[in-house]
């Protein structure tokens, strides 16, 4: 019996994990749905246990956020630090990232390693904008959830 043709190898797989990270870091939304499309997972994390999630949402790339959502990525993954795409997408300002992963079922109360929850990340930096977004966010969830009887 010989050894299968389409198993890779550890190396071929890391490569193909980095790839699709940097793929996601860098805005190549074709690069994304190719490698997500040849098996890579899209919650495959890095040595510090980024995702393609978390690198989207810290750049503000809003399309790669929103294919990930409908793909069902997993919206609070966190990296070695605690932090979520949701706390990275507050920390640096991208305010429709920051609704789109509220609006798509993100947690705004978990703590990252510094005990800071996302809108903390956001007030951290003076971002009154972020700290408006998630709150319209969160009310918006809220008023979707609500029921007329």
């Amino acid at each position: 019996m010989g050894t299968s043709q389409t198993q890779q190898s550890p190396e071929e797989t890391l490569d193909k994990v980095q790839a699709f990270l940097e793929a996601a870091r860098f805005d190549e939304i074709d690069d994304v749905i190719n490698l997500s499309s040849k098996g890579v997972s899209l919650d495959s994390k890095d040595s510090q246990g980024r995702t393609a999630l978390h690198m989207a949402a810290a750049n503000g790339h809003f399309n790669i956020v929103e294919y990930l959502i409908k793909n069902r990525a997993d919206l609070n993954a966190c990296n070695a630090d605690k932090n979520t795409p949701l706390h990275w997408a507050c920390l640096n300002g991208h305010i429709e990232v920051v609704r789109r992963l509220i609006l798509g079922g993100a947690d705004v109360s978990i703590l990252n390693s510094y005990e800071r929850t996302p809108m903390d990340e956001a007030v951290s930096r003076g971002n009154m904008e972020v700290v408006d977004a998630v709150n319209a966010a969160v009310a918006q969830v809220e008023l979707d959830g609500v029921g007329i009887s």
